[in-house]
């Protein structure tokens, strides 16, 4: 079992910044892609970045590449996502994820593990 926590949501200001960061524990010894998605009030769960065991390949949601970086220091088994030039459509609840694959990918299902979520709100 892998627990995930994440942190570093809150309310900022459109244009502004917020890096987010999960904490992993637990069987952390095994190789996990890592992702993250987010959900929106009213809409479904969407993915937004994946980084691969190694932390040298990465994927982005074309809404927000350019913008947000997925991280990993896996000394410290955790995983960031740094949030640049923040848009108010960026506002929702962030989830970060552990897949036992390579690279999880972007659907939920190829993901084992979630965190509770940290909720980010950009206003406008």
């Amino acid at each position: 079992q892998v627990q995930l926590v994440e942190s570093g949501g809150g309310l900022v200001q459109a244009g502004g910044s917020l890096r987010l960061s999960c904490a992993a524990s637990g069987r952390t010894s095994n190789r996990y892609s890592m992702g993250w998605f987010r959900q929106a009030p009213e809409k479904e769960r969407e993915f937004v970045a994946i980084i691969d065991w190694s932390g040298s390949v990465t994927s982005y949601a074309d809404s927000v590449k350019g913008r947000f970086t997925i991280s990993r220091d896996n000394t410290k088994n955790a995983v960031h996502l740094q949030m640049n030039t923040l848009k108010p459509e960026d506002t929702a609840v962030y989830y970060c994820a552990a897949s036992t694959r390579v690279f999880g990918g972007r659907q939920e299902t190829a993901y084992d593990y979630w965190g509770q979520g940290t909720q980010v709100t950009v206003s406008s």
